[in-house]
């Protein structure tokens, strides 16, 4: 019984932490393509200017009880606050269920927020913030070392090394598809944003998770691809951002892509009986 009421208050704290974090990163991903600093002014209505107060800025709640405007002017507030909150929330939720008191859960965590922050700016600026890239890179390297398990070793070394070498795959296949790809269309085909995401994918979950996320991504990214050109004209073709797919395929890939691409491969090369 006490086992199963903790399991059932640290679930719910996990999601409160999630929605916490998601509000933060509303903040982080309005203001970083800005330039501006992410920790003041307080949080404000982009609308008449009024500094919001604390219980006006509860994650989710605070959104739902204004109905989506601001207390002081009514103007609207873009639900992508309460949907970046809401996601957070349940993407940490999905890594406790499945990983609870491992020491990869709050790794993860940290992962999927950097994932959530360069999607949402890639979607508005088309544009990856180098804090999420790079900076992903190298907490990628640092953590698989504090946390070999992340990539199955047992020593801080090894895991170092497999980070090592899935950022380097990422990095090396995304920058060839790059390349190549501007040579044959003549003109840029990829911006590095895309690559250097990849390379901290690898960092974080090495090159199996970088293959998985370029083929899951190239999929997914084909399909809504065509169905924006189809609805809206070939003009947004060059508006189509390439990060939230491959954010996605990463996502998956915590979440149990690995037990899935093992499937897959002895379902393509069935073991010899």
């Amino acid at each position: 019984m006490n086992e199963a009421f903790g399991r059932v208050y640290f679930s719910v704290f996990v999601l409160l932490f999630g929605a916490a974090v998601g509000s933060f990163l509303n903040v982080c991903i309005y203001r970083i393509p800005r330039d501006e600093s992410i920790v003041r002014p307080r949080s404000h209505c982009p609308q008449c200017g009024a500094m919001i107060a604390w219980y006006d800025n509860i994650p989710i709640f605070s959104w739902l009880w204004l109905g989506g405007r601001c207390r002081r002017c009514a103007g609207p507030i873009s639900p992508r606050y309460i949907l970046v909150e809401t996601l957070t929330a349940l993407l940490f939720g999905a890594v406790w269920i499945r990983f609870e008191y491992d020491l990869r859960a709050p790794v993860y965590w940290l992962a999927v927020s950097g994932l959530i922050l360069g999607s949402f700016v890639d979607v508005d600026h088309l544009i990856i913030p180098d804090r999420v890239t790079i900076g992903g890179m190298a907490a990628g390297l640092v953590l698989s070392a504090v946390v070999p398990s992340l990539h199955g070793a047992a020593t801080w070394l090894d895991g170092l090394s497999r980070a090592v070498l899935g950022m380097v795959v990422g990095l090396g296949i995304l920058w060839l598809v790059a390349e190549l790809g501007s040579r044959a269309f003549k003109k840029e085909a990829m911006g590095l944003g895309d690559v250097k995401l990849l390379g901290a994918i690898g960092a974080f979950l090495g090159w199996r998770a970088v293959l998985f996320s370029l083929i899951f991504s190239s999929l997914t990214g084909s399909i809504a691809g065509l169905y924006l050109i189809l609805r809206r004209g070939r003009e947004w073709q060059s508006r189509i951002p390439y990060g939230p797919y491959l954010a996605l395929a990463a996502v998956v890939w915590i979440l149990g892509g690995d037990e899935w691409w093992r499937a897959y491969l002895e379902w393509v090369f069935p073991p010899a009986p």
